[in-house]
């Protein structure tokens, strides 16, 4: 399959700049790929489709304020500063996005807070809008950090127009979000609430955790007709022994397996043995699911409606069948489902 085949027309209007008033009752369109039939319900009706012994896979990665906002020495600009990910903890150096990126070179410093209490220097161009900024701090590492949480914001995506609202710190974060790494939400598991999370509980449908730390890798833009040649930004993965144990259990039993969101899903995928069975892993994965790909973890998904030409489109595709996932999107639009990051979810079973 192309790049073009995964164009269409998203109206504006659906790309969602809030969430819902709560987590589980937004909506959710339900896809069944064996019998092709869509139906409609709210999130919180998704108990109904899975059974005691089934079983979720949940991304526990947290999202943290990556993005500042600094002021240029000498000419005072004013430059936003996203960070991608840290390279050594020691000499404080992180990959950066930088904007407005033309303004910023090689030994230039960028001061953050009112009192400029945080400074960075810029000391490699790694792309057109990337660059590698060393922090100068004198504190410990865990006053560094500090730092950077009370400078940063949380980093909503820039279709989001909206001013930041207090309330979106807490709502850009699953509630079982643990471990801080990722730049970005991973937004299928915004849906659940406590209360479902017991619900689910108390069903005895299981829950397994693994972390994918989001980067901007999920959501940079393909850039290439032909999918072959296009190569996903790594991001970094960890599956420990517990989630494999439950998982593995769940597949030997035939049970449902739920990827919770395409980070889970890229996740499962990424360590798989040679007999179909899930792995421990720890390290990187730059994986890329397109169509055709045959799935060896989960039978079924959750996800959010995405954008047009976006990996995470290709990947459901993938897994639902392209013609039947582009059916299922018109449908969307035109029963006005919310897109995007705080948008509706699709389960496909």
């Amino acid at each position: 399959m192309k790049l073009s085949d995964f164009q269409f027309e998203l109206p504006e209007s659906r790309l969602a700049q809030r969430p819902a008033n709560e987590r589980d009752e937004s909506r959710m369109m339900v896809l069944n790929r064996k019998e092709e039939t869509i139906e409609h319900h709210a999130f919180k009706e998704v108990i109904n489709f899975f059974e005691e012994g089934d079983l979720m896979a949940l991304n526990n990665t947290k999202v943290f304020p990556a993005r500042l906002f600094g002021n240029k020495e000498k000419t005072g600009a004013r430059i936003e500063v996203f960070l991608l990910r840290e390279l050594n903890q020691e000499q404080r150096l992180w990959d950066v996005l930088v904007d407005p990126a033309r303004k910023i070179r090689i030994g230039n410093k960028l001061y953050f807070g009112n009192d400029d209490s945080l400074v960075a220097e810029v000391i490699d161009n790694t792309t057109s809008r990337g660059r590698t900024l060393r922090f100068l701090f004198d504190g410990s590492y865990s006053d560094f950090r500090s730092k950077l949480t009370e400078l940063g914001q949380t980093p909503l995506p820039k279709y989001i127009t909206r001013p930041i609202e207090e309330d979106d710190q807490e709502r850009y974060q699953t509630i079982y979000a643990k471990h801080e790494g990722a730049v970005a939400a991973p937004t299928a598991g915004l849906h659940f609430s406590k209360h479902l999370l017991k619900r689910l509980e108390i069903k005895g449908i299981d829950l397994a955790e693994l972390t994918l730390h989001v980067g901007l890798g999920t959501f940079s833009p393909v850039e290439v007709e032909d999918l072959s040649k296009h190569k996903m930004d790594s991001e970094e993965l960890i599956i420990d022994a517990l989630a494999v144990s439950k998982i593995n259990e769940a597949k030997a039993k035939k049970r449902k397996i739920c990827a919770v969101g395409t980070t889970v899903m890229r996740g499962l995928e990424s360590s798989v043995s040679s007999s179909g069975l899930l792995n421990v892993y720890r390290g990187w994965t730059h994986k890329f699911i397109f169509p055709p790909y045959d799935f060896s973890i989960a039978n079924s998904m959750i996800t959010n409606f995405h954008t047009p030409k976006s990996t995470l489109l290709m990947m459901v595709s993938a897994f639902a069948d392209p013609d039947f996932i582009k059916h299922a999107y018109k449908v969307a639009i035109k029963e006005k489902y919310n897109f995007y990051s705080y948008g509706d979810a699709m389960l496909v079973i």
